[in-house]
Order: structure tokens, then C-alpha cells, then sequence
């Protein structure tokens, strides 16, 4: 049974299937390409490249019969001639299946054939056209001028019976001119149906790569709030447990009170949990599930840290934090809980200060500041990560947040957050 690489494109579904028949194999190879061409091999004929390859020799031929009949009025023609004449004009009308594959060299070489051949006019016309439509402007600006160029000379050598001299050679430059104009018209066409074509190619693309950044935002929203939830949790249970590792001979009811704790902490870090689970597999907004903490739950952060032995003091001077805007309001939340969090983790036994003041029009401002710990503490890894998400949630609310090393040798957290 074979299998199928996922790192590779899947095959795309022709755009048009039913009407490929209607257009030329090149515009189709390039509008839709089919994979089976080794060796430069070009496209095969469509039914249209049959009907207009085979309608294009019939109009050479016509062409060229029309001319066998003035060769008979020119008196300085002899019959060897005017056999040649026609003998090449034939060979010019055969080399037209050849003008897909050759289109510049089948134009170059109907230049001279066609001074030389009346009867080759008609072909060296269809090999002009062909070349405006499979090649820049440059090859037909060349091949085209010395065309243009080579017409007073020939009606100079063999005058046109019936029609004056000036009046052949302006209606030849003004055939040739139409014929080269109408190849490069069929060419724009097919280059506006290309550029069409690449447009809506890279506006599929672009269109995947928004869906594919917005999914990378919304699992990076997710994972800071994953971190910023369960960071706060588990600091908590670490220490209650650590807590009771080194006090084992603790009386029975604080043992009691930090397992109780423990547990507690540990349904609601299993809570949050399974309410992010939630969003990821239902594809929530973030405000799904239990409401979102905003200012007004501050408080009873600051008790949970206080019940798990930390020294906290809150300053909060926001008259109603209830009137905080909700995004305001949990961004700030947040920042309190990941500064709460870092203290207990890095600088645990020292007093900690959470501060908040602002009001409508003046902004809010959120500082969270810890001195610097007494004696040895324990090293905790960290990746920083905690900090990164807070400054990324300051500026998608609009605000700034700086943190580093206070004067005193503590370690403090400031937000600046807008306030309407």
C-alpha cells in the first residue's frame, strides 16, 4: 500500500476541465500545468491549435494562389521564374506548421524569402503574427522594421500591376503594422489572463498566511494564558508543600489548613486547565467559559497570597475598579499576579507591594515591587517567559510595561495602561 508524503503539494484540480479544448496548449500550460513534459517536450496541440494552425496554412495557400495570378501580368518574369516563385511560396505555406515550435526563426527567415517569393507574403504575414504573440515586443520591433523597411525596395524591383507606387507600398506597411498589432493584442490578453491568474494565486497565499497567523496569535494568547493561570497555581501548592516537607513535627491544624490549601489550589489550577482545553478543541473566544478576573477580583489575589504565607501589602486608589474597562481591568489583573508569582518564586519571605492608581482620562498605572531577599535563596529556573507575555498584553491593550532591578536591590514591575 502506498503512502502519501503530507510535505507535499496536493495536486490542484484543473480549472477548467471541460473547456481546455478552447483555449492554446500554452495558455493552458501555464494557466494550469500538468506534469509529464521531461525533456523540454513541448505541449500537445489542443483541438483550437488544430483549427487555427490548419485555418492559418489554408489562408497562406489562399494567399498565395491569389498572387500566382498577378506573376502572370508581370512581362519581365520568365517561366523558370515564376516557377520558383511558386515552388518556394509552397514551401513557405508548409513551413507554417512549424510556427509554434520555430517562431523566430520562421519569422527571420520569411524576410528574405517573401522579397524573393510574391507567393510567400501570405505565410511571412502568418509567421509575423505568430511571433507578436509568442515573443516580446523587441523581437517584433526587429523582424517588423525590417519588413517595413524591405517594402519600397520590392515594389521598387517588381511594381504592382494596376496600382501606383506609393499607394502599394503604403497599403503593404499598413498590413504589416495591422497584422503585428493584432499578435500583440492576442499576447496582452494572454498576459492580463496570467497576471489574473498569479493575482489570485497570491491572494490565496496571503489569505493562508493571515489564517495561518491568526491560529499562531490565538495559541500564543492561549499559552500566555496558560502560563500567567497555572504559574500563579502551582507557585502556591510549591509552597504549602514545601511547607510541609520541612516542618514536619507542624501542629495538626496547619497541616490540615496547607493540605486543604493544596487541594484547593490544585482543583483550580485543574479547572483552568480544562477550561483552556476547552477553548482549543471548541475554538472559543477567550471570554468563554467562567468570567475573565478584572480589577475588582485584586483582592482576593492578594488573600490567596497572604494565605499561603506571603507578606503583601495592596495600595489600591482606583475608586471603583468595577468601572475599569474589562480588558483594562484582567490586563492589569495579570500583571499583579505574574509580579505575586516571580516574588514568591525568586525573593520568597520579603514584603511585597502591589500598587494601583489612575482614573478615567488619566490612565492606569500598576507596579508590583519586592525588596531584596535576607540571606541565600534557592535558585528557580526560569525562562522569562512570564515577563515577554506581560509586555506583549501591555501593548495590545495600548500601554507600556518596563521591569528590572529597583534602587534598593529588589526587583519591581510597572505598567502604564490606558483609560478612556
Amino acid at each position: 500500500m502506498s503512502t502519501v508524503r503530507t510535505d507535499e503539494p496536493a495536486p490542484t484540480v484543473p480549472a477548467f476541465p471541460s473547456r481546455r479544448w478552447l483555449l492554446p496548449s500554452a495558455l493552458v500550460e501555464e494557466l494550469d500545468p500538468r506534469p509529464g513534459h521531461p525533456g523540454g517536450r513541448r505541449p500537445r496541440r489542443t483541438v483550437r491549435d488544430w483549427v487555427v494552425d490548419f485555418t492559418s496554412f489554408l489562408l497562406a495557400v489562399v494567399i498565395g494562389l491569389l498572387t500566382v495570378d498577378t506573376l502572370q501580368n508581370e512581362t519581365n518574369l520568365s517561366p523558370g521564374i515564376e516557377a520558383a516563385d511558386q515552388l518556394i511560396g509552397a514551401l513557405a505555406c508548409g513551413a507554417v506548421w512549424l510556427r509554434r515550435r520555430w517562431p523566430v526563426g520562421l519569422a527571420v527567415a520569411m524576410v528574405p524569402v517573401s522579397f524573393v517569393s510574391a507567393t510567400a507574403g501570405g505565410a511571412a504575414l502568418i509567421a509575423l503574427f505568430t511571433l507578436a504573440v509568442h515573443r516580446p515586443f523587441r523581437y517584433v520591433a526587429w523582424v517588423g522594421g525590417v519588413d517595413l523597411a524591405l517594402q519600397p525596395l520590392y515594389f521598387w524591383l517588381r511594381p504592382e500591376p494596376g496600382l501606383p507606387y506609393v499607394a502599394a507600398v503604403a497599403f503593404s506597411w499598413v498590413l504589416i503594422s495591422a497584422v503585428a498589432g493584432w499578435g500583440m493584442l492576442a499576447r496582452s490578453k494572454r498576459r492580463l489572463m496570467l497576471s489574473l491568474r498569479d493575482r489570485a494565486r497570491r491572494a490565496e497565499t496571503e489569505a493562508r498566511l493571515r489564517a495561518e497567523q491568526a491560529q499562531r496569535l490565538a495559541r500564543e494568547a492561549i499559552a500566555r494564558e496558560m502560563h500567567d493561570v497555572l504559574a500563579h497555581r502551582l507557585t502556591l501548592l510549591s509552597v504549602h508543600a514545601g511547607a510541609l516537607e520541612f516542618r514536619p513535627d507542624a501542629p495538626r491544624e496547619e497541616v490540615a489548613r496547607a493540605a486543604g490549601v493544596i487541594r484547593e489550589s490544585a482543583h483550580e489550577a485543574l479547572q483552568d486547565l480544562r477550561e483552556i482545553i476547552g477553548v482549543l478543541r471548541a475554538g472559543e473566544s477567550d471570554d468563554a467559559g467562567r468570567p475573565q478576573p478584572t480589577l475588582a477580583a485584586l483582592d482576593t489575589l492578594v488573600a490567596e497570597s497572604r494565605e499561603a504565607g506571603m507578606k503583601v501589602t495592596l495600595d489600591q486608589r482606583v475608586t471603583d475598579p468595577s468601572a475599569v474597562p474589562a480588558s483594562i481591568g484582567r490586563t492589569a489583573y495579570r500583571i499583579a499576579q505574574e509580579g505575586l508569582t516571580n516574588a514568591r518564586k525568586h525573593a520568597p519571605g520579603t514584603e511585597v507591594t502591589v500598587s494601583v492608581t489612575g482614573g478615567p482620562g488619566e490612565g492606569l498605572a500598576v507596579a508590583v515591587r519586592n525588596p531584596r531577599p535576607e540571606g541565600d535563596v534557592p535558585h528557580v529556573p526560569g525562562a522569562g517567559q512570564g515577563l515577554i507575555g506581560l509586555t506583549e498584553r501591555a501593548t495590545l491593550a495600548g500601554g507600556t510595561l518596563e521591569h528590572g532591578p529597583a534602587p534598593d536591590g529588589g526587583f519591581e514591575v510597572r505598567a502604564r495602561l490606558p483609560w478612556a
